[in-house]
């Protein structure tokens, strides 16, 4: 699918400033799409907006299906009576800079409980449309629901390790902790209640301001989900559930080792049988939450990396062949032609290529590959065609101005080459690259927010292969200058993001 030529910032709501520990859903998300509006920008992309395991990644979430409770905005809560100004007083003294997990969680899952127990309570008006919510939602959300309830009940172990009769989902089992848990499985459904009309009013803002969201999915799900729990079959485990082989990638330029995922793999084979029903659930699901939809590691659809349960890292493993055409083909059968990105970085075969440019689905371009002997020329804006993507980096690479920083240091040529691309001998690469990235042919051009800001490497969001310390940066508005947002509108602006008017074309016999 083509997209009107257009610009954007890359910038997940965790990330959003505020008084709660954690961007959230409230005031300032608000605030920023006000700034992106401004600005000339058409795009804000986004992270998987699940809910977060270990680790914090929004790349391992205990559902494909569910939303972040990290995100509800206690002040929104406030606002529908659930909350009283009384519960948001004593508020700790969290870092505006720095998301500390751990507390941030304690503290926001006891206002979800006061919230809770007022909705119980008092709000009755609330009462339709939460259980509107729940008939709508059924299919994942059943499961969610006693899937989060039941480890909450399991002090968070790995659903592996619960009650053998609810790890193999026996229906007597089931029906005895669906009344065990009553109250918890209720919880979580208004939770997720919660999130949902939270997300969609700010969807329906930024959409009323001419933003569309784009949306992220990660290929795989995690091992300890509602998904794997509740639909052994689909997955790479055994009836007990214990993994038989996992996702990852063979070494790259992220990892000499490759990075293992530790993701079950789909039992393609099996989700054939119903059309591809899971994966069409799933994509329905999130095309209501955003409006494009960026797919991680798309090449798995052409071929994925096996790899034995229990090995030490990603080196040793297999290329597998997945069912790219006919799912793709059966998926825009039931669905339509669908608004995807296709996220082919990496090691990208002639069958990846294929199967994207079949489908029309445009690829990413991420400018800081481009440079010095031995990176990439697909890289290179004179290489692109006008259907892809470009972005300075992505959440998984340094800052612009770290990368730079740090590469200028090194016995290489890549600092050297970008000076000489740019024609550009400053000291704001950073800026010039956004430029270049903003002049080329590509569509779409999406900067991190870092990137805008012009930071350094203390604000990287992620670090592929590094456990812990990941996903935690946030900006603040006194990192944005008084003309930020007039200098990207200019930008946009200068470079037709979105298009101007059509030149009007002069018939010959008139001149």
């Amino acid at each position: 699918m083509r997209f009107e030529r257009s610009a954007g910032i890359l910038l997940h709501p965790t990330s959003l400033p505020g008084g709660f520990g954690i961007g959230d859903l409230g005031v300032e998300a608000y605030n920023f799409t006000n700034f992106l509006e401004v600005a000339g920008q058409k795009l804000w992309q986004i992270f998987p907006l699940g809910p977060t395991g270990f680790g914090d990644s929004p790349y391992q979430c205990f559902s494909a299906f569910a939303g972040n409770p990290l995100l509800i905005s206690p002040e929104k809560l406030k606002e529908e009576g659930l909350l009283s100004e009384n519960n948001l007083e004593n508020v700790p003294n969290f870092n505006p800079s720095f998301i500390d997990y751990g507390g941030i969680i304690y503290y926001k899952h006891e206002l979800f409980n006061i919230a809770f127990n007022n909705y119980k309570k008092y709000n009755k008006k609330l009462k339709n449309h939460f259980e509107e919510f729940c008939e709508e939602n059924k299919d994942w959300l059943e499961d969610y629901s006693l899937f989060m309830a039941a480890k909450d009940f399991h002090e968070g172990a790995l659903w592996t390790e619960w009650d053998k009769e609810l790890v193999l989902r026996k229906e007597s089992s089931l029906k005895k902790w669906k009344e065990k848990l009553a109250d918890g499985i209720k919880y979580h459904k208004f939770i997720q209640f919660l999130f949902f009309k939270q997300w969609l009013e700010l969807k329906n803002y930024a959409n009323s301001k001419g933003i569309k969201i784009i949306g992220d999915i990660p290929i795989f799900v995690a091992y300890d989900s509602a998904d794997v729990w509740a639909d052994k079959k689909l997955f790479s485990v055994d009836k007990e559930g214990n993994l038989e082989t996992v996702a990852g990638v063979p070494p790259d330029y992220f990892s000499a080792t490759g990075q293992l995922w530790g993701n079950p793999l789909f039992k393609w084979d099996e989700m054939e049988k119903d059309d591809f029903l899971w994966w069409r659930k799933r994509l329905s699901n999130q095309l209501r939450l955003v409006d494009i939809i960026r797919v991680d590691h798309f090449r798995g659809f052409d071929k994925y990396w096996e790899i034995p349960d229990g090995a030490p890292t990603a080196e040793k493993g297999k290329w597998i062949k997945a069912p790219g055409e006919k799912f793709f083909n059966t998926v825009n059968k039931h669905l339509g032609e669908l608004p995807i990105i296709a996220e082919d970085l990496g090691v990208i075969t002639k069958a990846v290529i294929k199967l994207r440019d079949q489908f029309n689905f445009p690829g990413m371009k991420i400018l800081q590959f481009a440079f010095g002997t031995g990176m990439e020329r697909r890289f290179l804006p004179h290489n692109y065609i006008p259907n892809c993507v470009v972005y300075t980096g992505s959440h998984d690479n340094d800052t612009t101005k770290g990368f730079f920083n740090k590469e200028k240091n090194k016995d290489n040529d890549i600092f050297e080459h970008a000076q000489k691309y740019l024609n550009y001998y400053g000291d704001d690469l950073t800026f010039e690259l956004i430029r270049l990235a903003y002049s080329s042919v590509a569509d779409l051009a999406v900067i991190p927010m870092q990137d805008v800001l012009g930071l350094g490497g203390g604000a990287r969001m992620n670090f592929p292969g590094k456990l812990g310390g990941n996903w935690t940066w946030r900006f603040t508005w006194d990192q944005v200058s008084h003309d930020l947002a007039e200098k990207y509108r200019q930008l946009a602006e200068l470079y037709e993001r979105p298009p101007g008017p059509e030149t009007e074309v002069i018939e010959e016999d008139t001149l």
